[in-house]
């Protein structure tokens, strides 16, 4: 029984199937099989930014088919250009998500493609949000992904073109109101956003 983190090769390449044995507190996401060590609890501003996202989806959302679910909420992704084998070396969980086909959804969280994916930058993780889970996100077909980084108080917007590949738009900053491309009707001021 895998209780400590520290029992795990960190060089080693592990599965959804892995992940689920271990008994341990630390947090940790599966990206194509590497462990990566998520922050222990994410700082005031951090949770804060990410109820502001969470509560204003909610409300839009209320009474649609789509659902917004915060972490810790296990995703679990497969490439659509898969290996054809069916093991899961992927689990992450976004600071916030959306789903809107409810057959993704299981006991577990959601297995498959989230439509929007929002991630929230903290201090030492942003190479695993900028550059890892950018290309899992691209990979397995997330529609829209938005960054949020606290420090320039600025929004990184990506759309999956019809290639599969993301588009970023211009960054949006504290002086813009920010609307989502799968749901036109959304808008949110960015000040809004990272206010205090």
């Amino acid at each position: 029984m895998i209780t400590s983190l520290d029992q795990l090769d960190l060089n080693e390449t592990y599965s959804y199937a892995d992940y689920l044995k271990w008994q341990f507190e630390e947090r940790v996401e599966l990206i194509k099989g590497k462990i990566f060590k998520m922050s222990p609890a994410p700082a005031r501003r951090h949770q804060r930014i990410s109820s502001v996202f969470q509560g204003e989806l909610y409300s839009f959302l209320n009474n649609k088919a789509c659902q917004v679910y915060a972490a810790p909420f296990d995703v679990r992704l497969t490439p659509r250009k898969s290996d054809n084998t069916n093991k899961i070396y992927t689990v992450v969980q976004p600071d916030i998500c959306i789903i809107c086909d409810s057959a993704k959804l299981d006991d577990k969280g959601c297995i498959g493609a989230p439509d929007w994916v929002i991630e929230i930058l903290s201090p030492g993780n942003s190479q695993v949000e900028m550059k890892n889970k950018f290309e899992v996100y691209q990979e397995n077909g997330v529609k829209e992904y938005w960054i949020a980084e606290p420090t320039t108080e600025t929004i990184f917007v990506y759309i999956l073109n019809e290639e599969g590949k993301y588009i970023g738009l211009h960054p949006f900053t504290t002086a813009d109101v920010i609307t989502s491309h799968i749901f036109p009707d959304f808008e949110l001021s960015v000040a809004d956003i990272f206010k205090d």
